[in-house]
């Protein structure tokens, strides 16, 4: 694997660039079916999903199978590393790569500290209330309503979020008020329209009780690899074709036009940083079997419980 960090024009650090290469599937994988999706870890049904057919959300059955490829976060560690994404980003990268069983297939990868779900707190809301309305509900089904924020991309927990006097979060709620939490990581799933928490459900919900803004870590694919090159050639010969439209306007009408740097410089920076940041449809991999198979889980999963989407 390649790596490289994205920083923004005034070279603040937001993320850091991940090239996979040799990594045909990935041992987290998403499998479709027609509308059904499964989550799949090694080979063990981590999540069912449902999209509905008016494409208005997603019905869910979560089951207990999801494993953390992360190891055990000790809190000196989280002392050492505190208030450095950067830092954390190459220590999670290395595990995404490390492990057998992460999202990590072949292309290009982002994982970035600028989520988007940041932005998103409306400012009469405490962190408490805004990441608590941000999990969605339900185990072991539930559902993913695609319209019940004013944007879609809600916190899908892998498995249940523990409670606030839970021995965990009780540690984590100590390291938030220290200001040494280490972030949670979020993987963003387009088929789902949702982040998936890989790890950190009780970092959250420490973050949650403590009411803090909780450090993240969001995972998402970018622009492949085979279309970096072409798209940036792309922006590159826009930029040097408007450079060329300002010349011609200054020899007619004089040096009182600007070169075109001021315009064109601008828009080509941000063209080649989206090309490093802008999120990708997730792989979905045919699920063998088809339809006929996925319901064959679905049925093994819940048991013969009531889930009408079966």
């Amino acid at each position: 694997m390649q790596h490289s960090d994205v920083t923004r024009d005034d070279g603040t650090w937001i993320g850091l660039s991940l090239d996979v290469r040799d990594r045909q599937k990935p041992g987290l994988c998403v499998f479709s079916a027609g509308p059904q999706l499964l989550v799949s870890q090694l080979s063990r049904p981590v999540l069912l999903a449902v999209v509905d057919e008016h494409l208005q959300g997603v019905d869910f059955w979560r089951t207990n199978e999801y494993r953390s490829f992360v190891p055990p976060l000790r809190a000196d560690v989280g002392r050492a590393l505190a208030g450095s994404p950067e830092r954390w980003a190459h220590r999670f990268a290395q595990y995404l790569v490390d492990s057998l069983d992460s999202p990590l297939h072949e292309g290009r990868w982002l994982l970035s500290c600028d989520s988007p779900l940041r932005r998103w707190r409306p400012a009469d809301a405490s962190h408490a209330e805004y990441w608590g309305s941000m999990i969605v509900d339900g185990h072991p089904a539930g559902y993913l309503d695609w319209f019940f924020h004013s944007h879609s991309w809600e916190v899908l927990p892998l498995r249940p979020m523990p409670d606030a006097d839970d021995s965990r979060v009780k540690a984590y709620r100590k390291q938030a008020r220290e200001g040494t939490l280490p972030p949670v990581l979020l993987w963003w799933v387009s088929g789902l329209d949702s982040h998936l928490i890989l790890d950190g459900h009780a970092r959250l919900a420490a973050a949650i009780a403590e009411s803090i803004d909780p450090p993240l870590l969001q995972l998402h694919r970018t622009v492949p690899r085979d279309d970096l090159a072409a798209r940036t050639d792309e922006a590159v010969g826009f930029y040097e074709a408007e450079l060329a439209r300002f010349a011609e306007l200054r020899a007619v009408h004089g040096p009182t036009i600007p070169d075109g740097t001021a315009t064109a410089g601008p828009q080509l920076v941000r063209i080649l940083h989206d090309l490093n940041t802008t999120q990708q449809p997730t792989w979905a991999w045919p699920l063998p079997g088809g339809e006929a198979q996925w319901r064959r889980i679905a049925l093994e999963v819940t048991a013969g419980q009531d889930w009408p989407r079966i």
